[in-house]
């Protein structure tokens, strides 16, 4: 019988780290005729005005934005604006092969996403199917398809228990019996250590910093010419290393992805060979 091939979970954040702005930007704010500096300082002063959470503001700003430009707030209508998504170079491409890296080099490469974007707008977008699993933000929909409350709130503190769902493969939103039962750390479906977490900043360290301090790997990309914010990242050792936000095959981001998928191979076959002598 085969011996079942280790799984290595990529995890990323979407906004500035698979595209170059917030998903809202490319369409949705501009149908709405706001600048993306109004619709923002928007959601910034309700969140402070009434003490709400950040990515519930967001939220409901375009709910309220949308009533009165009296444009459809239908689920169908948020699926499409993920057409209008831009990529960095190279992302299109970039699941496959790393897929076939990581067969070549012994293990199963899963793509995550955990966003505090919407679900629905990551949905329309071109990549969507390369995703094992999306964590996001997500509406609740009416009997005729319009949305109407929030489902899922994913925030920046939030992102973590997704961390865990992955770790312990409880991947149903509902159940947390599961996902709080006991299970040792090397039984688990994806143990930390065989985990790279990709994001593009500070709003990232949470989840950053926890896979990086349980043995896994955290790489903060940033946008060419910018890269001040991952330095200092990597200067307050949060995240192992700092790469151009480019996919391409060859480039920087490629080969040490490709280098830690390799490394969590070895130690992953190491680990097994560790467990099976004590039995």
């Amino acid at each position: 019988m085969a011996t079942k091939k280790p799984v290595v979970a990529m995890m990323y954040d979407f906004d500035k780290t698979l595209c170059s702005k917030n998903m809202q930007e490319y369409s949705f704010i501009p149908n709405m005729g706001l600048s993306e500096e109004e619709f923002w300082t928007a959601a910034n002063e309700l969140s402070k005005s009434l003490q709400m959470d950040g990515i519930l503001a967001y939220m409901w700003l375009m709910i309220n934005e949308s009533k009165k430009n009296s444009k459809s707030i239908h689920r169908k209508d948020f699926v499409k604006l993920g057409k209008a998504l831009e990529f960095y170079d190279g992302v299109s491409e970039w699941f496959d092969r790393i897929n076939e890296y990581g067969r070549k080099v012994g293990v199963q490469v899963e793509h995550y996403i955990i966003s505090s974007g919407l679900r629905e707008i990551i949905e329309g977008s071109s990549i969507y199917k390369k995703f094992k699993d999306v964590y996001a933000c997500e509406y609740m929909y009416d009997e005729n398809d319009i949305a109407c409350w929030p489902k899922n709130v994913v925030n920046y503190t939030t992102k973590t228990q997704f961390l865990f769902r992955i770790n312990k493969g409880v991947a149903d939103l509902s159940d947390d019996k599961t996902l709080n039962d006991f299970v040792p750390e090397d039984e688990r479906r994806v143990p930390f250590r065989n985990m790279i977490y990709i994001a593009d900043g500070i709003t990232d360290v949470p989840c950053m910093k926890l896979v990086k301090i349980n043995g896994g790997y955290s790489i903060a990309v940033y946008q060419k010419k910018k890269k001040d914010q991952a330095n200092e990242l990597l200067k307050n050792d949060r995240v192992n290393f700092v790469a151009q936000a480019n996919y391409k095959e060859g480039s920087e981001l490629d080969k040490l992805v490709k280098d830690v998928i390799s490394e969590i191979a070895l130690k992953d076959s190491l680990v097994r060979k560790n467990l099976k002598q004590k039995k």
